[in-house]
């Protein structure tokens, strides 16, 4: 099957080759033709499957060609988070411009004016956070009468982060009988009910459910002494490739990117408490640096789309099951293999086996110490520098395009370090 075979606007093809995208990965296969063809959707895939360009292709083929009024979008993408929305847009703007589309994100932490310029030119895609954009609608006279398709990404998270009530009044004021797509990892927590309300005889394209595919990563559990936990996180992080860190709080991921920028690890935090510049920054250094360590918390879990992360570290035990699955869904992208390892003292071991249970895991159990030969062959580990990392300044392009000057704190405690970072092979 190809994307010319599934539907896919021709304009369009030329792009995706010469990005490398020669064939469609499952979700795409199944979704295009019906998207395309108008109808509703309800998309449930792995993370890491091909989502945004599953219906971003459906949206841009469209909508081709169609001019937009000022302050009248006729395509929406809803997103629960700022770097997702940015990186959605990353994904989608190359492909659309081809077709005479253009985007703008509307998102919270950026240049105020620069989305209302855009929007007042008359932009046909917005990628927008529930919130700002019903900021928008409510002070500037953003209007979505005309809006004729709208895409709920990640709608789970949308219900966990409380923006259901919001994207209730985001829909009931987009045009009426228009096109739906959602995608959502579950149907729990108020998702169904958003299904039931606004999508009119979806097509259901399921491709997950919530438990582990363990045939696309290895887990394992590592217990450890706890006095010997941070020597352990410290040699792992120092690994070589892209290593993302959980942890619950956000005042327990800057105490980690310190105690890791210490000890020689390159290394950033990423979590709500940051500023959007920073987050953005520390994540474009991600992005780019071969080898680098990222702390981040759960609510930056579905907001990370990056290629080429081998291993994902549990170092403090996530709430639910269904949160583990989104942590570890930042490896084993694309049909990539990765690992994935939690770390639990024997006190706490029980409530972590019971944890994965829930997730349809069983992980391989050993007892590690630092540099020990089975923490090294399992991770990578291997002993840090011992020299302060101090992030780099950094060029980086924003998402409308055009460069900008990142800099980043200097010392060796690596505050809000940074990254440099790369492109997505398929947009997610």
């Amino acid at each position: 099957m190809s994307f010319n075979n599934l539907g896919v606007h021709a304009a369009i093809l030329p792009a995706l080759k010469s990005a490398g995208i020669t064939a469609p990965f499952p979700i795409q296969s199944a979704t295009l033709p019906d998207a395309i063809a108008g109808r509703d959707i309800l998309g449930r895939g792995q993370t890491g499957s091909g989502k945004t360009l599953a219906f971003g292709l459906a949206m841009i083929t469209r909508l081709a060609n169609r001019k937009a009024e000022p302050f009248h979008p006729i395509g929406l993408i809803l997103s629960p988070t700022r770097e997702l929305a940015m990186q959605i847009s990353d994904a989608i703007a190359p492909l659309a411009r081809f077709v005479n589309l253009n985007t703008q994100v509307v998102v919270g932490g950026l240049g105020y004016s620069k989305q209302l310029q855009g929007l007042r030119r008359g932009v046909p895609i917005v990628v927008a956070t529930p919130g700002r954009l019903l900021d928008l609608i409510k002070k500037e006279g953003l209007r979505l009468d005309k809006v004729e398709i709208t895409v709920l990404d990640e709608a789970d998270q949308m219900a966990d982060m409380g923006f259901l009530p919001v994207v209730q009044e985001i829909l009931d004021q987009a045009k009426q009988g228009g096109q739906r797509l959602l995608f959502s990892a579950t149907l729990d927590r108020g998702v169904d009910a958003l299904v039931r309300r606004y999508l009119k005889n979806p097509k259901t394209h399921s491709l997950q459910n919530d438990r582990a595919s363990v045939s696309t990563m290895e887990h394992f559990l590592l217990v450890m002494d706890p006095s010997e936990k941070d020597e352990v996180t410290a040699e792992i992080a120092a690994r070589n490739g892209k290593t993302i860190l959980f942890v619950k709080t956000q005042r327990g991921a800057d105490r980690l990117a310190d105690k890791l920028a210490n000890a020689g690890v390159p290394v950033g935090a990423l979590h709500g408490g940051k500023s959007q510049a920073v987050r953005t920054r520390t994540l474009a250094l991600f992005k780019e640096q071969e080898n680098s360590a990222l702390v981040a918390t759960d609510v930056a879990a579905r907001g990370i789309h990056v290629d080429g992360i081998s291993l994902v570290v549990h170092v403090d035990l996530p709430q639910d099951h269904k949160d583990y699955l989104h942590r570890s869904g930042r490896t084993a992208r694309a049909g990539e293999s990765g690992t994935v390892v939690t770390l639990s003292s024997s006190k706490n071991q029980r409530a972590v086996t019971g944890l994965l249970s829930r997730a349809g895991v069983t992980p391989k159990f050993h007892d590690v110490r630092p540099l020990d030969e089975k923490l090294m062959v399992i991770t990578g580990a291997q002993e840090p520098t011992g020299i302060p990392y101090v992030p780099p300044i950094v060029e980086r392009k924003g998402p409308q395009g055009g460069s900008r000057s990142g800099g980043s704190r200097r010392g060796g405690s690596g505050k809000s370090g940074g990254y440099r970072g790369g492109n997505s092979r398929r947009g997610r």
